[in-house]
């Protein structure tokens, strides 16, 4: 198993249960418990984990966000269906906005080789993906370089989107929650999205089930300003209601939907 592989394992179980065992993590992923005190050593000077005698525990506020490295191997295949099924979406001639991230990363490479499209991207990935692509118009915003993200922010940034407007938005999200709508980890981050909502005639969330009920540190939209929900799983009863009340149109895969479709044929 490769580091990030062990890294993100690591994390998704501090994540679920609280707390990592150092023996029991060896154990699990077959390597040594040097291996795994290494592991942890680097998650802790990222700031991701606190060690503790034997173990660790979970570091992470709600502004801390993991780096795109290790958001890269998270949720790999569905960031991956997300992106297929976000592209049935558009259509030749659209002109979109594409949100930074690793889901919307997923959509672009599911963009290439499509047609007449303009597509405008605070993302550097997502640009440097697409700017062969002969028959695809791609406008960078400008701003300021996050840094290990590649994504753009800053005065800039926000300007370019409020003298644009754009048929579609793919927006990503830190953490989407039935109380406090879409919100982002970083703040920088989030004032672009914020723009982005605003120059965009309908607006799609790309998040797999992971984000569910979540709250990041800085706000981006209430659940309102959003028109359609790209996922891979049932969002969970309450953030379900609260996005119905919002008229919100929810987009599944194909097996998932029918499979509700018929649990509730059978209960109805």
């Amino acid at each position: 198993m490769l580091a990030t592989d062990r890294t993100a394992f690591i994390l998704k179980e501090i994540e679920t249960h609280g707390s990592v065992s150092v023996v029991d993590l060896a154990d699990r992923l077959q390597v040594s418990v040097m291996t795994i005190r290494r592991d942890l050593a680097e998650l802790e000077r990222a700031g991701l984990v606190r060690r503790v005698h034997g173990g660790a525990v979970n570091a992470r506020g709600r502004s801390f966000e993991p780096p795109l490295l290790l958001r890269s191997s998270e949720k790999r295949e569905s960031k991956a269906l997300i992106g297929r099924m976000a592209a049935e979406l558009v259509a030749d001639g659209d002109s979109l906005a594409l949100d930074i991230g690793t889901t919307t990363y997923e959509l672009a490479r599911n963009l290439v080789g499509r047609h007449n499209l303009t597509i405008i991207t605070p993302s550097l990935h997502i640009a440097n993906l697409l700017l062969n692509e002969p028959d695809i118009t791609v406008i960078v915003t400008g701003g300021i370089v996050r840094r290990g993200e590649a994504s753009l922010i800053g005065d800039l940034a926000v300007r370019a989107f409020k003298g644009l407007f754009v048929d579609r938005l793919f927006l990503g999200a830190g953490g989407v929650d039935s109380h406090a709508g879409v919100t982002e980890y970083n703040w920088d981050d989030a004032l672009v999205k914020r723009a982005m909502t605003q120059s965009a005639k309908e607006t799609i969330l790309l998040a797999d089930a992971s984000k569910f009920e979540r709250v990041a540190f800085a706000s981006v939209a209430p659940l309102s300003a959003i028109h359609r929900l790209v996922t891979d799983k049932p969002p969970p009863p309450s953030l379900l209601e609260a996005l119905r009340a919002s008229q919100v149109i929810i987009h599944l895969p194909e097996e998932v939907d029918k499979k509700i479709n018929a649990e509730e044929k059978e209960t109805g």
